[in-house]
């Protein structure tokens, strides 16, 4: 009799755990659900912060949307010191000295190659349409591309420490952040501004999370937490855009990508005046080995009066300004310029990713093959255009990357850049 109680027992106790087991599913399963669901909303309210209405839309034959939106009603505007901003149409000071860039189709590499074709680049949605005047183009954020952040608020940010240390080659640098380049620099003055004209590649990347592209950096402060830094080029970004197309972009912190900044028109900052650009549009075309070679010219400078800092694109194309109340350093001006690549490295154990720099060759293999910066320069205190004094170059490996500089009439200060990344001496 004992023992059919005991039985009993054992099984009403195995009957309460397996309905506490199903409950336990049924409030983790609830749990799952209601987490997806604060996701999805926190998500849908982002697009809906990012996603100003439009006046037009044109669909670009990448799959990029373009939206025409009023030029009052941009993201900047969303930052509490730009409620009652007026936006400067115009900067009231263009730097003195600039290369002609209409004579870009003249100009002859430093080595004699066969004669470089030159064509405009364009953007991949104008063959769809134009932004009417007093909107300017923004390139519509997809649920999709937020997902592939690694949380909302992450979303269009840079990781920490994405500037090269030029006078730390501390191997170590690698290694926590992830992050290599392949640079030339000047510092030990202050600067108000620089130019460079690059070559456009499409390098090629081994991991959705890594990123490959080439640009220059403005920079103030130091490499601790407070830095700033106004950056621009073209890049490679799976993970942000969601191909492999090469991009144009912008870039600005002002406390070393902690919690300031974004890429583009991400978050309120950057003020766009230009109706043509896009900023994270494809550019197009892009330079090919040992064929035809395109580059793009940018220009960051500081406004002498306003003391805003603007960017021109081309010679033709003034897109907007950073105000100056977004940076502490910079406000003032900037200590350190910096040209050149950068990829991310995200193999472990000391592994090296396959993800291409520029071209993917090295800066030996010289023009048509390499990919270079020209006619690099830097703006001074009196709003000149100068040769960049002391330039020096970094790299962390220059077995995956390397740089070569060099000077002469046609394109001033350039150097060579780039490289494959793992190859038998990048293992």
């Amino acid at each position: 009799m004992g023992d059919v109680h005991f039985s009993r027992g054992r099984a009403r106790r195995g009957v309460v755990l397996v309905v506490f087991w199903i409950l336990g599913l049924i409030s983790l399963s609830c749990a799952a659900r209601l987490s997806v669901e604060k996701q999805k909303l926190q998500v849908q309210k982002h697009l809906n912060r990012l996603n100003k209405p439009a006046v037009k839309t044109i669909e670009s034959p990448d799959g990029d949307i373009i939206d025409c939106v009023h030029i009052s009603h941009q993201p900047a505007f969303d930052h509490p010191y730009l409620k009652d901003h007026k936006i400067q149409m115009r900067p009231n000071y263009h730097p003195e000295g600039l290369f002609d860039e209409n004579k870009v189709s003249d100009e002859k590499p430093p080595i004699k190659q066969p004669k470089e074709h030159s064509a405009p680049i364009k953007q991949l949605w104008h063959m769809n349409g134009k932004c009417p005047e007093g909107t300017i183009p923004i390139r519509r954020t997809k649920e999709e591309d937020v997902l592939r952040a690694s949380s909302v608020k992450r979303y269009g940010r840079k990781k920490h420490r994405a500037i090269p240390k030029p006078r730390s080659a501390d191997p170590d640098l690698v290694n926590e952040s992830g992050h290599q380049h392949a640079i030339a620099y000047v510092e030990g003055d202050k600067y108000y501004g620089a130019k460079a004209t690059i070559n456009v590649w499409e390098p090629r990347i081994q991991q959705p999370n890594e990123f490959s592209l080439s640009q220059l950096w403005i920079l103030g402060g130091s490499f601790g937490e407070d830095l700033n830094s106004i950056e621009a080029g073209w890049q490679v970004s799976p993970d942000l855009y969601g191909d492999n197309n090469t991009r144009l972009f912008t870039y600005w912190t002002s406390d070393a990508y902690q919690a300031t900044g974004c890429y583009n028109l991400l978050c309120s900052g950057f003020i766009q005046i230009n109706s043509e650009i896009a900023m994270g549009a494809s550019i197009s075309p892009v330079s090919a080995y040992r064929n035809s070679q395109y580059d793009i010219s940018i220009l960051v400078w500081k406004d002498p009066k306003e003391g805003h800092w603007w960017m021109q694109f081309g010679n033709d194309y003034v897109l907007g300004y950073w105000p100056s109340f977004l940076f502490s350093y910079l406000a003032d001006s900037a200590s350190m310029i910096e040209w050149g690549g950068e990829v991310v490295n995200s193999e472990p154990d000391g592994h090296h990713t396959s993800t291409q720099m520029g071209s993917g060759h090295f800066p030996e293999e010289g023009f048509g093959k390499s990919s270079y910066f020209r006619n690099i320069q830097v703006v001074d205190e009196s709003n000149n255009l100068k040769a960049p004094k002391g330039l020096g170059t970094f790299t962390e490996q220059s077995n995956c990357y390397d740089v070569q500089t060099g000077s002469n009439g046609d394109w001033g200060h350039y150097f060579y850049y780039g490289g494959p990344g793992k190859n038998p001496n990048c293992p």
